[in-house]
């Protein structure tokens, strides 16, 4: 469209002109072609759907569909659905003062009829951005089709003196207030479905009916809707005839791979902190960033998460905030001018866990933080076979980490607290014999910061695989050599007067 075009005020200059209008899916449809015919990038920012998800939507755009994005919590769904306005063209001229965006060739509504019935070429026009062509609902219990379609306003009859009969009674609602746009409606399994029936000309017909006036008005919208699978939700199902007028059901799905996740994350969490304030630089080795997203892959196939509701990709973010947020809290408290994450600051991603996972029974019975701190566990040890040599590998055994299992052997301890400063850190480490030099050997870190975290990853490694004890304590961890610890933990039952309250499981997890 011609940037003059804007400046046109009469139906008779639009005409002059030579403008013509087109529908929605046909603006979107020729938009799409001339921004893939100029390999210009159409959702900027949704990572991991290049080869799945985009190419799909596309297709659906391409053939004039409207579309639903099924898929589970977290997935980008609305995000997609909220960039499609981009594919609009940029200004679509309207009859001014409609509340339904009247084409001025062809207006729906009774007041745009009347005004070009009484203008003719001199009926004025407006032109409306492409930002104000989205509606959006959430669907919830309490949606009506008064708020969807529109209803009859007796008030409105009584102040102009109308008969309920009259066209200009009717209040509409938000899907012919987005005539000539995209409307989307969220969570649409929980759309009551008598209210899922009054979609039902929309998509097929694009027309509506209000109160049983025998007016037709055709609207023409691009309908998009999310929804979680129906097997999850448990609140509704999606009505058969309106599954069968939605032309494309595309599938959406976490990310594949470590690496999209963690690019993902990195895009999306609150990292730079400069421009909050004074803040404290915190670097953030990657293989913390892998561990934050094995977390997420864990919690996605693990015997206490409730699969059917998923894990949101929004739990990596907010554990990785956390994460940063730990490390920046040690600096303050000691005046460092800058920090590293330590493997300790991962107890502080627990809140980022609990809250976002949904717990079968068995994990309710495990408890929320047992299942986080299992997770957790779980992927310190899936990470750190990418870094160093597994202990679990047959060929090799624990020969590369006989020096430091050696030192726990001979009865040494290693306390750590959360909140060292680094110097203490460092140095409590530099104790292990062995340890450093297993890491600069496979690790190779980037800083003094940086070795030291990566002495204590490999430290919780080793407890993860059951080669040496760990016992958490309120002021810190305590690492020592694995039948120690053990029978320390025997000890500890037999000093309780009632035998009874021996819990062989609770025993047996706290050593996994």
């Amino acid at each position: 469209m011609r940037k003059d075009l804007t400046e046109l005020r009469t139906l008779g200059e639009l005409k002059a002109a030579g403008y013509r209008v087109r529908s929605v899916k046909d603006e979107m449809r020729a938009n799409l072609i001339a921004k893939l015919k100029r390999g210009e990038e159409i959702f900027p920012g949704i990572i991991g759907y290049e080869r799945t998800v985009i190419p799909q939507i596309q297709n659906a755009i391409l053939g004039r569909h409207d579309m639903i994005l099924l898929g589970l919590r977290g997935q980008a769904k609305s995000r997609l659905i909220r960039m499609l306005p981009s594919l609009l063209d940029e200004y679509i001229p309207i009859i001014e003062g409609t509340e339904t965006n009247d084409n001025p060739f062809a207006p729906i509504s009774k007041h745009g009829r009347e005004r070009l019935a009484a203008l003719g070429d001199d009926t004025p026009i407006a032109w409306l951005h492409r930002s104000e062509r989205y509606g959006e609902k959430l669907a919830t219990p309490d949606t009506t089709i008064a708020d969807l379609i529109g209803d009859i306003d007796p008030i409105k009859a009584a102040n102009m003196r109308l008969t309920y009969a009259d066209e200009e009674v009717i209040h509409f609602g938000i899907i012919p207030r987005t005539n000539r746009g995209i409307f989307a409606i969220n969570e649409l399994p929980d759309l009551q479905p008598r209210i899922q029936v009054g979609l039902l000309n929309i998509m097929e017909e694009q027309d509506i009916q209000i109160r049983g006036f025998n007016i037709r008005f055709p609207i023409d919208v691009m309908m998009v809707f999310s929804a979680n699978p129906e097997d999850y939700t448990n609140r509704g199902n999606i009505i058969t005839p309106l599954k069968d007028r939605i032309d494309s059901q595309i599938l959406t799905h976490y990310p594949k791979t470590i690496e999209i996740g963690v690019e993902i994350t990195r895009q999306e969490a609150w990292q730079d902190r400069a421009d909050a304030g004074e803040s404290v630089p915190v670097h953030v080795p990657h293989f913390f960033r892998e561990i934050i997203e094995q977390v997420a892959f864990e919690a996605r196939q693990s015997e206490y998460v409730d699969q059917k509701s998923g894990v949101s990709a929004r739990m990596t973010r907010a554990a990785l905030e956390d994460l940063i947020s730990a490390a920046e809290r040690r600096a303050l408290l000691h005046g460092e001018a800058e920090t590293t994450v330590r493997v300790s600051d991962l107890l502080h991603v627990e809140p980022a866990i609990t809250g976002k996972v949904e717990l079968v029974y068995e994990g309710e019975q495990e408890g929320a933080q047992n299942v986080a701190r299992l997770l957790i566990g779980r992927a310190v040890k899936a990470i750190h076979a990418r870094y160093f040599p597994d202990p679990a590998d047959k060929k090799q055994g624990r020969s590369p980490y006989q020096e430091v299992l050696g030192w726990f052997a001979r009865g040494n301890t290693l306390e750590l607290e959360p909140d060292m400063p680094f110097a203490d850190y460092a140095r409590a480490l530099d104790r292990v014999e062995g340890l450093k030099a297993l890491v600069t050997k496979h690790a190779r870190p980037a800083s003094p910061a940086e070795t030291a975290s990566t002495m204590e990853f490999v430290l919780e490694a080793l407890h993860q695989h059951s080669l040496i004890g760990k016992d958490l304590a309120e002021d810190g961890a305590r690492f020592s050599d694995i039948m120690g610890s053990m029978l320390s933990s025997l000890g500890d039952f037999d000093d309780d007067d009632d035998d009874d309250d021996f819990d062989e499981d609770d025993f047996l997890r706290r050593y996994r």
